[in-house]
């Protein structure tokens, strides 16, 4: 966290201190006599529920007492409406100075143009607290156009209070997608239909994702295209029709209790996704114990997993006020006062200033002790989501749920998604 006098002094350095930012940013800092005293308002905007705009007030607060003069107007919405407003300001010229941004939509808004290369504000934001890899989640040609607030690893979630209620023997972590799907069998017909195994993992594109890893392959390429074929696809959709004949909980029993999921509604003693979902899966199910265990591999000694540092912040490229924004966001990413308000629901902390000001208890340090357990298995992160990454995401999931209903069948669907992948890679 930097203070108004640290910035002051830094002021002199500016040339020197972008240069130091090397491998984030070619650019130097813009010329601009900033007052640091000036009054100022910016706009702040994230997408999450009730809980985070709460703790995002207190983190304002706790910002306005180092920087009275700088006011913060902040607004949140849903995920999906939160984008498509974004992307309305992006053609209009009237993004938000500081907005909670993902790794998925990097290219979309930095290749346009549309977001601040953070080298030209390294006065006010530093950098050194961040791994390099974690640095690389909002890096694009080698320039630094966001922060992540913290990083996530998937995880397979276990009902502790299921698994107990009925006799049930607990799953091992780390098995093979055959071993796990053999458990989610025994589950099933040990209570008859009453709680299911889980949900079939298929559905995913992150357990695709994992399938790819442990073959050395990714999603995406570096260059922005596909990194797998129909025929990879295919079979993978193959692998879960065992899932799909009634081990898994029915996609239309899911359909019916959206937009709770069924294990949520503690309907499936399991759930696959990312390790920062603890709490809310904690206050959706009402369970008093949820365990985190390794998810299934394709290859037992892969590294497979990765730390997903998708929820970022950002700046506009076009904000009046870059030295403010940049103080606000540094703010964001790394002073202990964000780690202590925060904990790991904006994922476990990404800065080594923000993490010192974390107190990991209860559900906190459950997640960090995960992340711990599944340390030897994380490789490097994957290349830069392709352009459009979010919605071929949305369409993987509702081919996945057309199976379940058996709307589809797997040759249709891999057709239907490829046919997206042209539409949205070649757009």
């Amino acid at each position: 966290m930097f203070s108004t006098k640290r910035l002051v002094a830094g002021l002199a350095l500016a040339t020197s201190a972008a240069l130091a930012l090397a491998g984030c940013s070619g650019s130097s800092a813009p010329a601009s006599s900033y007052d640091p005293d000036e009054e100022v308002t910016l706009n702040f905007t994230w997408w999450g529920n009730d809980d985070r705009a709460a703790r995002y007030q207190k983190l304002i607060d706790a910002f306005n007492v180092e920087h009275p003069n700088i006011t913060i107007n902040g607004q949140f919405t849903d995920f999906a409406a939160y984008w498509e407003k974004r992307q309305t300001e992006a053609a209009g010229g009237g993004l938000p100075d500081v907005w909670q941004f993902s790794d998925s939509y990097l290219r979309q808004y930095a290749e346009p143009g549309y977001v601040l290369d953070l080298g030209t504000v390294s006065d006010y934001i530093d950098f050194s607290t961040f791994d390099d890899s974690l640095l690389g989640t909002g890096q694009l040609g080698g320039t630094q156009y966001s922060l992540p607030t913290g990083y996530s690893a998937w995880a397979n979630f276990v009902n502790d209070d299921v698994i107990a209620a009925n006799g049930l023997t607990e799953p091992e972590g780390g098995t093979t997608f055959d071993e796990f799907y053999d458990w989610m069998a025994q589950t099933t017909d040990a209570t008859g239909g009453a709680v299911y195994g889980g949900t079939d993992v298929t559905q995913r594109i992150q357990t695709f994702e994992l399938a790819l890893r442990a073959e050395g392959k990714n999603l995406y390429t570096d260059d922005g295209k596909l990194g797998f074929t129909e025929d990879e696809l295919t079979a993978f959709w193959e692998s879960g029709q065992t899932l799909r004949d009634g081990v898994a909980i029915p996609q239309s029993t899911l359909e019916e209790i959206s937009p709770k999921s069924g294990f949520g509604a503690g309907l499936t003693a399991t759930e696959t996704s990312w390790s920062n979902f603890l709490g809310g899966y904690l206050a959706d199910s009402g369970a008093s114990s949820i365990s985190m265990i390794a998810p299934p591999t394709a290859k037992v000694g892969s590294k497979d997993l990765y730390r997903q540092a998708g929820l970022q912040m950002a700046i506009s490229a076009n904000t009046e006020h870059p030295e403010a924004a940049a103080l606000f966001l540094d703010f964001v990413v790394n002073s202990p006062e964000a780690g202590e308000i925060f904990g790991t629901t904006l994922g476990y902390p990404a800065s080594s200033s923000k993490l010192a000001g974390a107190v990991l208890e209860g559900a906190d340090k459950q997640v960090a002790d995960y992340l711990d357990s599944v340390a030897d298995r994380i490789g490097d992160a994957p290349p830069v989501p392709v352009v459009g990454y979010g919605s071929l995401e949305q369409k993987f999931w509702d081919l996945g749920k057309a199976l379940g209903l058996g709307a589809l069948t797997i040759d249709e669907a891999v057709k239907q998604f490829f046919a997206e992948a042209d539409v949205v890679l070649q757009g």
